[in-house]
C-alpha cells in the first residue's frame, strides 16, 4: 500500500485514536451528546493535527531534544487559539456547544501523541497525512457516538426529528452513563469484527475474545 494511503487507513481503522488506541476519551465522552457537536470537535482537533503535524515535522531538526515537549505545547496552543477564536467569531452554537472543550485540545493526548511518535520522525508530507488520517478517524468516532447517542436519548439526527415525540426516549443516553454505554457497545462491535484496540494488541497470542481468553495471567507472565 502507499505509504500515504496507509496514514490515512491507519488513522481510520489500525490504530483509530478513540476504539483502537483509546486516546482523548474527555472529548469523546463529554461532547458527543450530539453527532453534530462530535462533526465540529472533529473537524477543530483535525485542524490543529494537521498543522501541528506539518509544523513540527518542519521544525524536527531545528528543536533541541531539551525543549521538544515544551516547543510542542506552544506550537499547539497557538493553533489552538487561533481556531478557537475562529469557531467564536464565525459559529457561535458550536462554540456554546463546545465550551471548555476546545481549549483543552492543547493537552489532547492524540496531538502530542503524535507529535512524538511520528511527526517528529518523518517528512512534512507523511506526517500531514498522518494527522488528516487520525483527524478523520477521531471525527469518525466522535460522530458516531454522538449520533447514536442523540437517537437514542433524544429522538433526533442531526438535530432533525426522526422518532415521534410521541415515544418517549432512553434520556440516559444524553447523560454521562450513556457515553460509556454507547462506547463500550462500539468498541465491543469492532472487537467482534477483528479490530482489536491498543490494549489486546499488547497481549500475545490474543485473538480480540476476551471473555474466552485463556492467556488472563499472560501481563504477570510477561512481567516475569
Amino acid at each position: 500500500m502507499n505509504r500515504y494511503l496507509e496514514r490515512l487507513y491507519n488513522g481510520l481503522v489500525k490504530e483509530n485514536p478513540t476504539f483502537v488506541l483509546m486516546l482523548g476519551m474527555c472529548p469523546t465522552l463529554a461532547v458527543s451528546t450530539a453527532a453534530i457537536n462530535g462533526i465540529g470537535m472533529g473537524i477543530s482537533t483535525t485542524a490543529v493535527l494537521i498543522l501541528s503535524n506539518v509544523i513540527i515535522s518542519a521544525l524536527r531538526k531545528v528543536i533541541p531534544d531539551e525543549v521538544r515537549l515544551p516547543s510542542y505545547i506552544v506550537i499547539v496552543a497557538t493553533l489552538v487559539t487561533i481556531t478557537e477564536l475562529l469557531i467564536e467569531a464565525y459559529l457561535p452554537a458550536l462554540y456554546d456547544a463546545l465550551g471548555i472543550y476546545i481549549p483543552l485540545i492543547v493537552v489532547n493526548c492524540i496531538i502530542l501523541g503524535r507529535a512524538e511518535a511520528y511527526a517528529n520522525k518523518n517528512p512534512v508530507g507523511l506526517a500531514a497525512f498522518d494527522g488528516i488520517g487520525m483527524g478523520i478517524g477521531f471525527t469518525a468516532a466522535l460522530t458516531a457516538v454522538g449520533l447514536i447517542r442523540e437517537f437514542l436519548g433524544a429522538g433526533t439526527a442531526f438535530g432533525f426529528q426522526i422518532i415521534p415525540k410521541s415515544v418517549e426516549p432512553i434520556g440516559i443516553f444524553i447523560k454521562a452513563p450513556g457515553a460509556f454505554l454507547v462506547l463500550a457497545f462500539l468498541i465491543a462491535v469492532l472487537n467482534a469484527a477483528g479490530v482489536k484496540n491498543r490494549g489486546e494488541q499488547l497481549v500475545s497470542g490474543c485473538d480480540g475474545c476476551c471473555a474466552a481468553c485463556s492467556k488472563r495471567d499472560c501481563g504477570k507472565e510477561e512481567a516475569e
